[in-house]
């Protein structure tokens, strides 16, 4: 049997509707009927920059659907099931297409509180925040989702609150314990990044990158800043956080390329992804944990714009998203409405 697929046909190219086998599982693994699959940056940049796939390559990490089928020694999941995960760029293992395959250690089900599109707007923009805060690869605050941790009293800092990854961060902070979580976006999101722990909105269209310590040691009376998160990821986001950071401080940056700061704070930089050796039990730890936080509503998915036309309108959504034109909202395709 055939599937339709949206194929990367090669370096800097085009994407283009095809059809292709369907993937059967291997042992450990399920197949998994694409419903829905959310849009990343790192889609449009792989296209734009030629990075990190085999062409011709089927990308998408984000995936929610149902379980077609079960390989050898799965436990835990009958056919049928409805289920999130996330994805690698191994093209049997992408969610631009109409099945996918993925280790079953972490996948979770769907909780009955959400559907799918807001599914698969979770797991590439919580795993990353969560390997960036709790695992050890990470700040290491909480590496096994101890419902005790606390950290009341101490305050963070997440920059671009209104990303993707910035409203999961914002979450996490907020299920461990921060008293003061401050973030740094557009004013118009405010009451929703509110809704999501932080309890300061910097509006960056009045106040810039610049003067940002500033306006941060006048919300926490110049106590230290210790942790900060940058979910936007470029040179003057990370310098702007290093900048509010107490001596000693502690920086997690989604950019890729990393060192010791000479002044003394740390920068972390994270790979976003359970499916690496290194990132594989705090993975299983996670899935875990992941739909039951989401299903007792500490954890809310990011808001969903559900994009027509199947896997052929990803690309006029990758477009926009490489534009800017995307603020707030997580882009959905859904696979099995291709023509």
């Amino acid at each position: 049997m055939s599937q339709k697929v949206l194929f990367l046909e090669k370096a800097l190219g085009s994407f283009m509707v095809a059809n292709a086998p369907i993937p059967k599982p291997g042992p450990g693994q399920v197949s998994i009927k694409v419903i829905s699959s959310a849009l990343n940056p790192v889609d449009w940049k792989i296209q734009a920059f030629d990075f990190g796939v085999k062409y011709p390559a089927i990308i998408g990490v984000d995936i929610a659907g149902d379980v077609e089928e079960i390989g050898e020694g799965v436990q835990g999941f009958s056919k049928g099931d409805k289920v999130f995960c996330q994805g690698t760029f191994v093209s049997e293992m992408g969610g631009f297409q109409q099945y996918a395959l993925n280790p079953a250690e972490i996948v979770g089900k769907i909780p009955s509180n959400i559907d799918y599109a807001q599914a698969s707007s979770i797991p590439v923009g919580f795993t990353t925040a969560a390997i960036g805060i709790m695992s050890k690869n990470g700040l290491a605050l909480n590496p096994s989702f101890d419902s005790n941790v606390s950290f009341s009293g101490k305050p963070a800092f997440v920059f671009g609150g209104s990303t993707s990854v910035g409203q999961y961060a914002l979450q996490i902070f907020r299920l461990l314990g921060f008293s003061t979580i401050i973030t740094y976006a557009s004013a118009r999101h405010t009451d929703f990044l509110k809704s999501l722990g932080a309890t300061h909105v910097i509006d960056r269209a009045k106040v810039s990158v610049d003067s940002l310590a500033e306006a941060m040691r006048k919300i926490t009376d110049n106590s230290p800043i210790e942790i900060a998160f940058n979910a936007v990821g470029d040179p003057d986001s990370r310098a702007a956080c290093l900048n509010s950071l107490a001596q000693g401080g502690k920086l997690v940056d989604v950019i890729s390329q990393t060192k010791d700061e000479a002044d003394g704070k740390k920068v972390l930089t994270i790979h976003g992804s359970p499916h690496p050796a290194h990132n594989r039990e705090f993975g299983r730890i996670l899935w875990k944990h992941l739909p039951r936080l989401v299903q007792e509503g500490k954890i809310i998915p990011n808001r969903v714009e559900k994009l027509s036309n199947g896997l052929a309108g990803i690309d006029d959504g990758l477009k926009k998203m490489k534009a800017h034109q995307v603020s707030g909202v997580k882009l959905i395709a859904f696979p099995q409405e291709t023509v």
